[in-house]
């Protein structure tokens, strides 16, 4: 059975696509790095978009400067940005923009390590019990 959709989450998708291209295309700033958008979440009544990214830092960047300079950048980019979703997408409100960084990917990342640490140090167990 096919799954349903509400429209607010059509709406997202679409963003996230769009968004994804204008980024890459069309904004210009050096101070940018590879940025990612890997979650847009819409309010009911279209008033506000929360985009989430991930950043790649570039050059000799750390992870927190990329961050930092992405979000100004695109928070700085969001008028514009959204007067070209605007001609994309056919809405009568366009929501606002609001960028966030994604910790998800991070957390995630923190996890795995987690769970490999406890692993090796079972299979170190086992090994010196064998012994």
């Amino acid at each position: 059975m096919a799954r349903e959709f509400s429209r607010t989450q059509r709406i997202a998708d679409q963003m996230q696509r769009d968004l994804a291209q204008l980024i890459q295309l069309e904004v210009k700033d050096p101070r940018i790095g590879m940025v990612t958008i890997s979650y847009v979440k819409v309010a009911k009544d279209l008033g506000f978009a929360d985009v989430y990214i991930t950043v790649f830092p570039l050059g000799e960047q750390t992870q927190e400067d990329a961050i930092k300079c992405s979000l100004e950048v695109l928070r700085n980019a969001a008028g514009f940005l959204r007067h070209e979703l605007s001609n994309k997408i056919q809405l009568r409100v366009m929501p606002q923009l609001r960028f966030h960084f994604d910790k998800s990917v991070e957390r995630g990342r923190h996890i795995h390590s987690l769970i490999e640490k406890a692993s090796r140090e079972i299979r170190e167990k086992d090994d010196s019990e064998e012994d």
